[in-house]
């Protein structure tokens, strides 16, 4: 998740701004949060799925 789209209960103010304590607390816990995935579109995932699929039939095909 990002916070470009969060808006602070606090002030009101988009989170990605960082105007208050809460803000850049909150922007910094979603900054530390994102992992080797967090960058990716559903669509990317399913891409990396469908050649991962491939990958493994190929992969049987040649051990039978």
């Amino acid at each position: 998740m990002t916070c470009d789209r969060l808006v602070c209960a606090n002030c009101a103010a988009p989170v990605s701004e960082g105007r208050c304590p809460v803000c850049r607390a909150s922007r910094e816990r979603l900054q530390h949060q994102e992992g080797i995935f967090a960058g990716l579109t559903p669509a990317t995932l399913l891409a990396l799925l469908v050649a991962l699929i491939a990958v493994a039939l190929v992969a049987q095909n040649f051990a039978a």
